[in-house]
Parts: structure tokens; C-alpha cells; sequence
């Protein structure tokens, strides 16, 4: 990552959502580690992890941090020597085998593509380059340039093969995305690796997207997050802790995961004006219509991805898709200047 994209991403991070927990009683025997922040995947992590002893706790913190780095080196984009990186120079060419990680990823993202009927779509990578350069030169991208990128975006123009593991592109100028899917799948196998180690809790926090599961921390009941008000004098962050200043709404998060996607928080600004870092491939503009949309799932990884598809889908049709969906609920937040509040039907049994 260059001092530039560092910087960006610090920025991006400060103020991202922090944890904190609730539980009544806790039984000797069981120890908490904390892992403060370390920068990874563009942005800050932050684990705990629950055992019977400090060693296990700790050794279930590194190894929860190596597969976020696993992750982080088969699919980043910005590291040329990575899976994603080879898919994006030679897929158009020839078919380029995988591991596993990066097909299974890369299958479910489809999934969700079919599921959202292209609202979440990991080819966009041409868009979202145009509209980086396009904030480089303080210009709209034109129509022209538009049309041009849209060409060579849709993942029905991505070829999976299920028993060579390989990747193929129909279009030359194809150019995958991982960035609406890579992190909650990094969470969870973070997740995993904890349980594996001996922890019978813990905590993944990865840029605001969140994973926890068994014991909580001493002294607390369930995790809780405060979800930031995009119209308030902090709207920048779409969480924080919830004792560190008025929040819209404070969630309860036992076994579960959340994923929060908001165009006010990250952006590009071309004369002025700021554009959602979410891309609608439709229009080949920014997701519009949504401040900030909150999902909550069973794992990491749905969280991410629903995140992203119902911020481009908007709000009637984002609604009706995640109340198909058993055991996801979703929070609203329409854009300004209402900033309506807007829950699934089961949403409410989050709320504090």
C-alpha cells in the first residue's frame, strides 16, 4: 500500500466502530485478551479473544490474525503479487487456477450477484477505477467513458470452473473487486481459527465489519454497538463506542455479525460534490438514495455483501430482499435531508 492509500486509510478508519460488552457474571478460570489495532486489509482490526487461560487467548489472537492475512494476500488489490491481482491481468487470456479460499469467495459472490440481481457485482473494478481517476482529475467521468467502463462489467461475464478452480473473463478489460465481500469473509475464517484454538469467546472487528460469538468479556451480557448518526456534527462514522457521544440507535450482538455500508463516510469529491465509493453497475454512477445500511447476519461474510447490494438497490427493494432471507435483518438510513430510519420487521429484537 503506497503513503497515499495508508493515509486514505487511516482516515477512512478513525472513528470506526468500536465494541463494547455486557455480561452479569463471570466465572473464574476465564481470561480476556485484547489485540488493540493493527492496520490490515486498508484498514484497522481489532479482536478479543475469551479462554480458559492467557496463552490460549493469546495464541487465538495471532492465529485469528494470520488468516485475516491469508485473506489479505490471496485477494487485495492493491498487492500486485495476489490471486485477485493475476485473475485481473490474465483472466481475459487464459483461464488462472486459484486456491481454494479465492473460489470459494468468489462463488458466493455470485451468489449474491444472481441473488440481488447485480446490485452486488465483484466485477466492477472498471467503474471504480474510472471514478478514482475521475477524483484524481477533479472531473466527472463523461458519458463516453461511462459506457466504456460498463462494457466490461457483469458478473455474467465471469467464468467459474468448479473442478479445474479457475477463473476466466469473456471481456478483455475485466477487473475484479473484492472490496464488498473480502472482509467478512476474513472475519469469519478469524472467527473460525478462535474457535478452533480453545477460545470459548471472542470478537472480530475489521473496519466496522463484526463477528462475535460465545462468553463475552468480564462484567457484560451482549456486545454493543452504536450505530452513528449520519446527520449528526460526527456523521462521519458509522459507529463508535457507545459511552463516546449521542448515537442513533445502540444494537445488541450475541453469535451474530454485523456489516455497515454508508456513501457518507467513504467517498470520492470531484468539484465539490461527493460520490458514494459504492458503484451502481447499472448507471456506472454511485449507489444514491441511502445514507448508511446496516445488516445483520449470521456471518461475516453475508453481512458484507448484503451491505453492499442493498445500498445500490435502495430502499423498497432492499427491504423486500433481506425480509426473503432467514435469520438477516437490516437498518435504513435514507439520505439526507430526511435521514429516515427504516428496520426489517425483525430488526427491533437488536435494539437496546
Amino acid at each position: 500500500m503506497n503513503k497515499q492509500n495508508r493515509r486514505l486509510a487511516i482516515a477512512i478508519i478513525v472513528g470506526v466502530s468500536l465494541i463494547v460488552a455486557l455480561y452479569f457474571s463471570w466465572p473464574e478460570g476465564r481470561v480476556e485478551t485484547d489485540s488493540s489495532y493493527r492496520l490490515v486489509m486498508g484498514t484497522l482490526a481489532h479482536l478479543k479473544a475469551i479462554a480458559k487461560d492467557p496463552s490460549t487467548a493469546k495464541k487465538c489472537i495471532e492465529t485469528a490474525f494470520s488468516e485475516i492475512e491469508k485473506v489479505d494476500e490471496l485477494m487485495s488489490n492493491y498487492k500486485s503479487d495476489s490471486e485477485i491481482c493475476q485473475v485481473n491481468r490474465d483472466a481475459a487470456k487464459r483461464a488462472v487456477k486459484v486456491s481454494k479460499s479465492t473460489f470459494e469467495v468468489l462463488q458466493k459472490s455470485v451468489e449474491f450477484s444472481r441473488l440481488s440481481a447485480g446490485a452486488f457485482d465483484i466485477t466492477i473494478g472498471p467503474l471504480a477505477e474510472l471514478w478514482r481517476a475521475a477524483a484524481e482529475a477533479n472531473s466527472v467521468p463523461t458519458d463516453a467513458e461511462l459506457l466504456q467502463a460498463r462494457s466490461k462489467v457483469g458478473y455474467e461475464l465471469l467464468y467459474l470452473d468448479a473442478n479445474e478452480m479457475t477463473v476466466r473473463f469473456a471481456v478483455d478489460g475485466m477487473k475484479l473487486d473484492l472490496g464488498g465481500i473480502a472482509k467478512g469473509y476474513a472475519i469469519d475464517r478469524a472467527i473460525e481459527a478462535m474457535q478452533n484454538g480453545g477460545a470459548i469467546g471472542g470478537m472480530v472487528d475489521i473496519g466496522g465489519d463484526i463477528r462475535c460469538f460465545g462468553v463475552p468479556p468480564p462484567g457484560k451480557k451482549t456486545w454493543l454497538i452504536g450505530l452513528q448518526d449520519p446527520a449528526g456534527p460526527q456523521g462521519s462514522d458509522q459507529t463508535q463506542i457507545v459511552s463516546a457521544g449521542p448515537v442513533l440507535l445502540v444494537l445488541k450482538l450475541t453469535n451474530a455479525a454485523i456489516a455497515t455500508s454508508g456513501g457518507y463516510r467513504r467517498f470520492v469529491l470531484i468539484q465539490g460534490r461527493k460520490y458514494s465509493h459504492i458503484m451502481n453497475r447499472t448507471t456506472g454512477a454511485s449507489a444514491e438514495g441511502l445514507s448508511s445500511v446496516t445488516i445483520i447476519s449470521q456471518n461475516a461474510t453475508d453481512a458484507d455483501a448484503l451491505a453492499t447490494a442493498v445500498s445500490v438497490m435502495g430502499t423498497e427493494k432492499g427491504l423486500a430482499l433481506i425480509e426473503t432471507i432467514h435469520q438477516t435483518e437490516a437498518i435504513l438510513i435514507t439520505s439526507p435531508p430526511q435521514y429516515n430510519l427504516i428496520k426489517t420487521s425483525g430488526a427491533e429484537k437488536y435494539v437496546k
